[in-house]
């Protein structure tokens, strides 16, 4: 990795930058006032890479029970391909390790290979699939988990 800022918690000052980057990385974006309502969501964990005083990336999740569900991962396109992705992914796994979840789940693109490999290289594993799930343009959903705990049966 080359990255060489710092992964924090997001804040309401950091919406702007955080949605800059979702407008540049994701072709049906969040709104900016979803944002800001995430930032007052109690289940909601955002974490963002700041360096050189600038945001470029963040990485959120709901924290629902005892469940993780990440719900975005973008980095800038000019700071792509360094490493920031894969730290935020870490920064939400030990956040989830650390308050007891028993697992990450999340939905991606079924095109989208290059964040498919950053989940697999991680050990989250394929467990279905949505058709249809996303708009413009259209595309499957894979729903991928990653179990930090044996569940008990």
């Amino acid at each position: 990795m080359t990255q060489k800022g710092i992964i924090r918690g997001m804040t309401k000052e950091d919406v702007d930058s955080v949605y800059e980057i979702e407008k540049l990385s994701f072709s049906v974006p969040w709104s900016k006032e979803s944002f800001l309502e995430e930032a007052e969501n109690s289940y909601a964990i955002y974490f963002v890479y700041e360096e050189d005083s600038k945001v470029w990336g963040f990485a959120g999740m709901h924290h629902i029970v005892d469940e993780g569900h990440i719900t975005n991962i973008a980095v800038h396109p000019e700071k792509r391909r360094q490493g920031i992705g894969k730290a935020l992914l870490c920064a939400l796994i030990s956040y989830a390790k650390e308050n007891g979840l028993i697992g990450l789940t999340l939905e991606v693109r079924s095109k989208n290979i290059p964040a498919i490999s950053l989940y697999k290289s991680f050990g989250f594993k394929e467990a279905g699939l949505r058709k249809n799930y996303y708009t413009n343009p259209p595309d499957d959903a894979i729903i991928m988990w990653l179990y930090l705990k044996n569940l008990k049966t």
